[in-house]
């Protein structure tokens, strides 16, 4: 930490900042304060009080990474779907889920497209397409700070040829017979995810045997983490409401479109074939139930604009993200788990 005797102002970068280093700080952070406090550099620059009584100097761009952080959800939506397939105490999923890792690429995209980070194309004539067939662009380089959004991130970014959802999703599943672009396909994502979620402090990390060889797995640690996930599933699927309503802890939540992550969550989860571990609780009417509603979601937000009027205030202005929600969505109808 640096400190100047003049206005007893200290300066330091705080965690989690952004690109660029500190040559790139701007001269007026050196001034001294005036008595408001105030530097000549006007608002351009945050100040927090220390316990001495001087003055900490803060990186706008790190109050900025804060700002943003207070928007979004502390798990993923791939690491909500995962959480769902995951078996508590024996910590693996399914061996015979096959339809779990295309999914979470599609998640993948739809995350990002929640953070800003992916959109569109803007192009007056998209519409003339499928939506999985409408090519996507990279609209904010910024990093999350979450290893395989970022890796994602500049991938597309990388790509000077633009592909579409359902060609993104494709080609991070490996499922490709191009060999030029076998590059592109995301390694290892179920347990990197596994992994995230253990440095989270969801799971924690276990040898098992199986027979003739050993496997790390990952047992549930906080299991209020997944008991609010599969509470949200189900008051999602088995309300009395159409699903144009959110929910009182949707509406209350601080997190950006809580509301529309929840039902991405929940017809994620059908597609990957395991929202039936979140329903085991429910007796068989009520499981019908939750099929049906979630049939009724993956309808209505598998076209743009959507169906539903739920989301109507929080996408307003924010087509070219929310048509990749409804384009990876499109792409899940088609899979052989909700055939």
């Amino acid at each position: 930490m640096m400190s100047t005797n003049n206005g007893g102002l200290s300066r330091r970068r705080g965690a989690g900042g952004g690109g660029g280093g500190d040559d790139s700080t701007p001269t007026s952070s050196s001034r001294p304060t005036s008595a408001g406090g105030a530097t000549g550099g006007g608002g351009n620059h945050g100040h927090r009080s220390s316990i001495d009584g001087g003055k900490v100097f803060a990186d706008p761009r790190d109050l900025q990474m804060e700002d943003e952080n207070k928007t979004q959800p502390r798990l993923t939506l791939m690491e909500e779907v995962l959480l769902l397939g995951l078996k508590d105490k024996q910590g693996y999923l399914s061996f015979w889920n096959d339809n779990i890792s295309y999914t979470l690429r599609g998640c993948i995209l739809m995350e990002l497209a929640f953070r800003k980070r992916i959109a569109m194309v803007k192009d007056p004539n998209r519409r003339k397409y499928a939506l999985a067939d409408r090519y996507i662009e990279v609209v904010n380089e910024k990093l999350t700070g979450e290893v395989l959004l970022d890796e994602t991130l500049k991938m597309i970014n990388s790509t000077q040829e633009r592909m579409s959802v359902g060609q993104w999703i494709d080609l991070l599943s490996g499922e490709t017979w191009n060999v030029m672009k076998v590059g592109f396909q995301l390694k290892q994502v179920r347990e990197r995810l596994a992994k995230g979620l253990v440095d989270k402090g969801v799971l924690r990390t276990e040898k098992r045997n199986f027979l003739i060889f050993d496997m790390a797995t990952h047992p549930v640690t906080d299991s209020a983490v997944k008991e609010e996930v599969v509470k949200r599933t189900c008051t999602t699927l088995i309300s009395r409401s159409n699903g144009s309503t959110p929910s009182l802890t949707d509406r209350e939540s601080p997190v950006a479109f809580q509301q529309l992550r929840t039902v991405t969550m929940v017809c994620a989860a059908y597609a990957a074939n395991v929202l039936e571990n979140a329903l085991m609780y429910l007796n068989h009417e009520m499981r019908e139930v939750a099929y049906t509603k979630v049939d009724e979601l993956l309808s209505d937000y598998s076209q743009y604009p959507f169906v539903s009027p739920a989301s109507k205030n929080e996408v307003a202005g924010k087509d070219l993200q929310m048509e990749i929600i409804a384009a990876v969505l499109n792409v899940f109808t088609k899979m052989d788990s909700i055939l």
